[in-house]
């Protein structure tokens, strides 16, 4: 019975050991600092990752990231330098540097996105209010936001918190002010298309004009030299018609005739009121053309 008790009384004790030991142990990961607090009062300060000791039962551990953490910013309005209404859509990282001032001042992640908040959205305020639009939305954007880091970064070294970034993912006009601005646009680019086509049909007619001029001037240019040629040609065809009337006058004159009674001796209605002894006539009296009253005649040259 002794034995038994005895060996009850050291599981017992075993127990309780394992217990202990168990509750005194606490694992730190690659990703977290912690702190050691002992009835709310901060004991030791973990950065260091490992298997770590506490006092059981008394101690409590509290954990915080090392990582950098994000905060989605929801969108301001704000004033610019040259008093437009901005929507600003925004967000930061930052990460814990010192838990112990960090636990001191914030407590909480929670906590601590509020007072980040507060910060950012004051300095964003302060900074863009001293930008035109056109700065914050185009020219020093990345300026600007490096500004407002530092700005926040002041404010945020009691509460433990590096700030590792800010950046504006939005800047917009409000939505009335957009449709405004949106019409104002519309209506300056239809201006400038009205200039554009108006300038482009007085060059149309300037080129059409100066190419109907051109075209005039070829085409007399053009006419003119063929009368020249043609004149030229109608002195060479007289030419060439009196020299070879000259070599043979008589076959001369019966190849005009010829060329006459076809010209005018057509089928069809051709009627002629001429005498039968004309000189029209006369190759049909005499194949020699000399037969009839007027066989003397010749024909003159064509012209």
């Amino acid at each position: 019975m002794n034995n038994a008790t005895l060996r009850t009384g050291l599981l017992i004790l075993a127990g309780l050991a394992a217990i202990v030991l168990f509750s005194s142990i606490f694992i730190v990961q690659q990703t977290q600092y912690a702190l050691v607090l002992r009835f709310g009062a901060v004991q030791s300060e973990i950065r260091d990752p490992g298997v770590h000791f506490k006092m059981p039962l008394v101690d409590n551990v509290t954990y915080f990231d090392k990582r950098i953490l994000d905060l989605d910013l929801p969108v301001q309005t704000v004033l610019s330098a040259d008093r437009q209404n901005l929507e600003v859509d925004a967000f930061t990282r930052y990460r814990i540097v010192d838990p112990l001032k960090f636990y001191q001042a914030v407590n909480s992640i929670a906590v601590a996105n509020q007072r980040l908040a507060s910060f950012t959205n004051s300095a964003m305020r302060n900074v863009l209010a001293n930008a035109s639009r056109d700065a914050i939305v185009r020219t020093e954007r990345a300026h600007l936001m490096n500004r407002i880091q530092e700005d926040v970064n002041k404010q945020t070294r009691n509460l433990g918190i590096e700030m590792i970034d800010v950046r504006l993912t939005r800047v917009d006009l409000p939505a009335a002010n957009s449709q405004a601005v949106y019409q104002r646009m519309r209506t300056e680019r239809e201006r400038e298309a009205a200039d554009l086509r108006a300038n482009g049909q007085q060059r149309a007619q300037t080129i059409r004009a100066k190419a109907e001029r051109d075209a005039t001037v070829i085409r007399a240019e053009a006419n003119r030299q063929a009368e020249e040629l043609r004149g030229l040609g109608d002195a060479d065809k007289n030419r060439i018609l009196a020299e070879a009337f000259g070599q043979d006058p008589d076959f001369f004159a019966f190849y005009r005739s010829m060329q006459a009674y076809e010209a005018g001796l057509k089928s069809g209605d051709t009627r002629l009121v001429l005498s039968p002894d004309s000189e029209f006539f006369r190759y049909f009296n005499s194949a020699s053309g000399r037969g009839g009253p007027a066989s003397s005649a010749r024909p003159a040259p064509a012209q």
